[in-house]
This record gives structure tokens, C-alpha cells and sequence, in this order.
């Protein structure tokens, strides 16, 4: 896993801004730390950063290649899980592979012989730029679910490209801008993003499951995958089969590696699935037993509150499965002021205010399993493809036109300046994103009212909520030099669980049904058993007074960048008071109530500050 920066201009001779791309690319060392290379022409600069995880000697980038006179360049971000197969089609079609297993070769060589027609035909998770210099174009793509990131800008007669935005801001002609809907985006639809919408003024996201192309002609942008509805032909029994059958051939083929690989467990169903066949196949090939790593919270034992969306602690959970697999196991416990410490270290991972000590913890998390292992496997994205949230089990009424995860909207923004919330005008904000959502759903003929409601839920939970975790994986983990690998986004799984009825996939009357009785065997009774609980957060109360009291001094401070933001009065009173902040549920979300809340305001500051934003409203 790595991370890209590059520069298309028509105008000025790239050779000569050398400087540039470096500085670029400088900012994303934590995602590349063992290597990195530039290459650069008159019109194109390609850079890259590399984190080793296969062929340490053969996959060197940015990689060249000439064939039939043409020169091609690529600058990859991401692993091919089907590199063998690609690599002997190729191979039967005349290409000649220098490297041991190099995905980035057999990538390369997929694009010069198919040119975007390869995309289908990648099984992975990946986003990565080619330049052909004869044309004279390039082409730039994102994997299906977006679990790798990419962000580009157009500035006058260029293009700039790069993995994160801090690479993008690093460039002289990009401002740290935040006009009418960037301000939306943050305190309205944040921690979540619109797809597509980079939140600074002129910076986009290549959204999941698209390609651009640019060249003198201008810009282009193209879907290439997308969920298909059609009805849902197999049996229970058979679909439980499929159904492990698709998720053990995921977890397997994400196991490739030539450096130390171990899995994410919090002993839910979820991550307990990936390291059991994760172990099993440790066992076949004779190797030594997987190691998984867990988190948890100095004395969060003592002050753990159950509720509906976090019904039970994990501790004694890990501990079952990883007796049962056989794992070399480690919990790694959390210091709560090191959380709140390092909020703004979440902040600079991000490069956006984000889900506060979730992300924090995590950032802290990934830093200390990367001390064993540089890949991970880990359990994102099962509850957003089979049903596992609370609000797919509510009683729907009416026609909604709100994101489940995202409520309280007015208690907050009573806490916000009132020419803030003029301006962006939250709810019809949030309303007319939930709806162009919505119109990108394949709605299947026939389908009951019922059905295509919850149909439409699943659409709004992959594109967005699933999103939002996606990002917040990847960039903690990435900032710490660790690759974490998602299984469950597997397009193959996604695809048939998308069509598999809501009966069928809430079998038993239990969330995530079929995915229990698809774990039949593979996991221990009382696992399947248990109740969906989410990634851990802390509930000391020691970390809620700390980010209290730093919110306290951020708004006594006259030079505070969120002070013209915020209502200082209802702010003040309600910290100085021993009352709660008014939401009776998580304000996003399953984990992000009255801390969280202050945490953001105070992530909200942090990056004001640190990257210098000019609000242009």
C-alpha cells in the first residue's frame, strides 16, 4: 500500500518544478515509508510512496514500460487479489513480466492491453494513475467501493492528483479554501463527505467505481461498476452456502504477503469470521499461528454504560475466539488522555475534522500492532452490505428524507453561530444530498414498497456511511504505515449479498441472519449468538472532562479560528453546567454522543488552524 501524488500541465515544463512534486509528495511519507520515486516529463511529474508488501525488488515505482512505440507510466496505490490470473492471461497474450509477482506490473500490462476495459477484470482494492505520453493522456481510477482513496484538482492548464489532500494542498496553486458547501459538509453532513466533494474549494474525490480521463481535450469521468438489482433465485440453504463460500475466498485471497500479516479481532461476528479463515489457512500451509490484536481503554471495565448500539464490552469476547482459533493474541490498551491528546494527530491524518477519539483511538491502535505486522485484516463494511445497524430495524414511517446516522440536527446547530447555520442552511442540505443519493439506486421492477425502502437504505449505508469508515480506516491506519485489508468489500460478496431479500439476509429474526447461519462451524455457538456491538470507545469520564475543558479554553482564546462558528454563550453555559448536551441517541452514527460532540468542535478548531483555512462563503 503507498500512496501518489502528480501534475498534468499543457503550459509549463514539468521537468523544471521538480521541487513541487516533492513537496507533494513529501506529505504522504507515512503511507510509503520504505521507498519512493518521482518520474518526470515536459507535460507529466509522477511520484510515489511505498509501503513494501509484495516483491520488494520488482515492484519499484513509478513503473515504466514501452510497447509499440508508446511509453506508459503507472503510480499505484492498492493490492490485485487476482495478480496470478490477470499475469497468466497476459502472458498468454504475449506480455513479458520482469518481476517476481509485481501487482503494479501485471496492472500496468492489464491497462496497456485493455485500456479502461481492465477495470472489471481487477479483483482488488486500488486507485492509481497511468500517463500515456504517445497520446499524450491520463488515466486515473478508483476501486468499486472506494476502499482506496483519490483526490484531483484542476488548476488553469493542469491537473493534480494525489492520494490524500494534504498532498494536493502542498501545491502553491492550491488554497486551503472553504466556501458555502465546504462549511456544509463539515458541520452538517461531517464526519461524513458527499462523495465526489473534496470539501476545499476546487479539490474533488474520483469517486468508487469511476475513472477519469484528461488530456488536451479536457475531462471526462466514467462509471464503471455498479450494483445491478435483480431478484434473488437461491434457496436459504444455498445462499448461507454462498454466502461463507464467497467470504472464506475473499479472507484467502487477501492473505497475500511477503511481510508479517495478523487480523483486526473485537470478538463480534464480523471479525471473528476473517480470523477464523484466516487461521485455518495459517494451519494448512503450516505456518505459525495468526496473530490478532484487539483495543480497549484503561478502566473503561469500571465505566462501561451498555446501551442499544454498544450492548455489551468485547474484552471477555476476544478472549473466547482467540482461545477457540488458536491465535497469538495481544489487547492493546489505550491511555484515555493519549486520546484526547491525539485528536489533533487524527486531524492531520485525515486532513479533516473526523470521528473525534474513534479515530484517535484507532490512529493510536494501528501504531502499536504496526510495531509486529504491516498488514491487517479487518471487519469493515458488514454491517453496511447484510443489515447490521440498529436503523435497519427500526419501524420506517413515511417517506424519510434523513440519513439514519445522522440525527439531533437542530439541538446542534442551536450551538452554532446563527449566520453559520443561515448560510448553509443544515437540513435542506442534508435532505437534497439524501435525495440525489437515492436517484443512483437500480431499483428492481416488482419489488414491494417495503423491500425497495430498505433496498434504498442499503444503497444510502454503502455509499455513504461505509464511506465514512473507509476513510477513516485507511487514513488512520496509512498514517502509521500500516495496510488494512477489508474483506468484506470483496465486490464478488457485494454483489450477491445487494440482491439477497431482506427475509433472507434478517433470517431468524437476528441481524446479519445469513451471515450467522452462513458461520455454522466456523464459529462458536455463543459468538454467533452475540449482539452486533460496534468498534469500542471509551467512557471514562476523565476523557470527557478533558475535551471539556479544552473546549472551554479554545473558546475563551479572542484569536480562536471557531469562535465566529460557534454560539460562545450556549457553548459556555453548557460546559460550565453539570447538564448533558440535549440528544436522547449518537449524534452520528453508533458511538458519537456528548464528548464526541465537543471533540469535533475541537478537531473543527484544530484544523482551522493547522492548515491555515480562508472561509470564502
Amino acid at each position: 500500500m503507498c500512496g501518489l501524488a502528480g501534475w498534468v500541465d499543457w503550459e509549463r515544463d514539468l521537468t523544471r518544478e521538480k521541487k513541487i512534486l516533492e513537496n507533494m509528495l513529501q506529505r504522504l511519507n507515512p503511507r510509503g515509508p520504505d521507498d519512493g520515486g518521482t518520474w518526470f516529463s515536459p507535460r507529466a511529474a509522477f511520484g510515489h510512496r511505498r509501503l513494501v508488501v509484495v516483491d520488494p525488488e520488482g515492484g519499484k515505482q513509478p513503473m515504466i514500460r514501452n510497447a509499440g512505440g508508446r511509453t506508459y507510466v503507472i503510480s499505484y496505490n492498492g493490492e490485485l487479489y487476482n495478480t496470478a490470473e490477470l499475469r497468466n492471461e497476459l502472458e498468454k497474450r504475449g506480455h513479458i513480466f520482469y518481476s517476481r509477482n509485481s501487482d503494479t506490473e501485471v496492472l500496468l500490462a492489464a491497462f496497456m492491453e485493455w485500456g479502461p476495459a481492465c477495470l472489471p477484470r481487477l479483483n482488488g482494492i486500488f486507485a492509481f494513475a497511468v500517463w500515456d505520453s504517445t497520446r499524450e493522456q491520463l488515466f486515473l481510477a478508483r476501486d468499486r467501493l472506494g476502499v482506496k482513496p483519490l483526490f484531483y484538482s484542476i488548476q488553469g492548464c493542469s491537473l493534480l492528483f494525489g492520494s490524500e489532500l494534504k498532498a494536493l494542498l502542498a501545491h502553491p496553486a492550491v488554497a486551503a479554501e472553504l466556501d458555502r458547501e465546504g462549511l456544509a459538509e463539515i458541520f452538517a453532513m461531517g464526519p461524513s463527505r458527499t462523495p465526489g466533494h473534496g470539501v476545499f474549494k476546487g479539490i474533488y474525490e474520483l469517486k468508487p467505481a469511476h475513472y477519469l480521463l484528461y488530456d488536451r481535450r479536457g475531462l471526462s469521468l466514467r462509471q464503471y461498476w455498479k450494483l445491478n438489482s435483480r431478484p434473488h433465485t437461491d434457496t436459504l440453504d444455498e445462499t448461507s452456502v454462498k454466502v461463507q463460500a464467497l467470504l472464506q475466498d475473499a479472507v484467502e485471497r487477501q492473505l497475500v504477503s511477503d511481510v508479517p500479516i495478523c487480523t483486526l479481532l473485537s470478538g463480534g461476528l464480523d471479525s471473528s469470521a476473517i480470523s477464523a479463515f484466516a487461521a485455518a489457512r495459517f494451519r494448512e500451509y503450516g505456518q505459525q499461528p495468526l496473530r490478532t490484536y484487539a483495543v480497549d481503554y484503561e478502566d473503561n471495565e469500571k465505566h462501561f454504560r451498555a446501551d442499544s448500539f454498544q450492548p455489551d464490552a468485547d474484552a471477555c469476547w476476544v478472549e473466547k475466539v482467540s482461545a477457540y482459533l488458536g491465535t497469538r493474541h495481544q489487547n492493546i490498551v489505550l491511555n484515555n488522555h493519549r486520546v484526547a491528546e491525539s485528536l489533533d494527530q487524527a486531524v492531520q491524518a485525515r486532513d479533516l475534522p473526523g470521528m473525534t477519539d474513534i479515530d484517535s483511538s484507532l490512529y493510536l491502535f494501528c501504531a502499536e500492532v504496526k510495531k509486529d505486522a504491516t498488514v491487517a485484516l479487518s471487519g469493515e463494511a458488514a454491517d453496511e452490505i447484510f443489515g447490521g445497524y440498529p436503523w435497519f430495524h427500526r419501524e420506517v414511517k413515511g417517506n424519510g428524507v434523513a440519513f439514519p446516522w445522522i440525527t439531533a440536527l437542530d439541538e446542534r446547530m442551536a450551538l452554532l453561530a446563527p449566520e453559520l447555520v443561515s448560510l448553509i442552511r443544515p437540513r435542506e442540505y442534508t435532505e437534497g444530498r439524501y435525495r440525489e443519493t437515492l436517484e443512483t439506486v437500480d431499483p428492481l421492477p416488482g419489488e414491494d414498497a417495503r423491500n425497495a425502502r430498505i433496498r434504498n437504505l442499503f444503497h444510502l449505508n454503502i455509499v455513504w456511511f461505509m464511506s465514512t469508515l473507509l476513510d477513516r480506516k485507511d487514513r488512520m491506519s496509512m498514517a502509521c504505515g500500516l495496510e488494512v485489508r477489508v474483506p468484506f468489500c470483496d465486490h464478488h460478496l457485494v454483489e450477491y449479498v445487494w440482491n439477497i431479500p431482506w427475509e433472507m439476509k434478517n433470517c431468524d429474526n437476528r441481524e446479519k441472519g445469513i451471515l450467522r447461519r452462513a458461520l455454522h462451524g466456523v464459529l462458536p455457538p455463543q459468538v454467533l449468538a452475540r449482539r452486533k456491538s460496534p468498534y469500542p470507545k471509551t467512557h471514562h469520564p476523565a476523557y470527557l472532562a478533558a475535551v471539556k475543558q479544552r473546549l472551554m479554553e479554545i473558546i475563551n482564546d479572542p484569536a480562536a479560528p471557531l469562535l465566529p462558528l460557534i454560539n460562545a454563550a450556549a457553548l459556555k453555559s453548557l460546559l460550565r453546567s453539570r447538564g448533558q448536551l440535549k440528544i436522547s441517541r449518537p449524534w452520528f452514527g453508533q458511538l458519537m454522543g456528548e464528548a464526541q460532540f465537543y471533540a469535533y468542535l475541537i478537531q473543527v478548531d484544530t484544523w482551522l488552524r493547522q492548515y491555515r483555512i480562508y472561509i470564502n462563503p
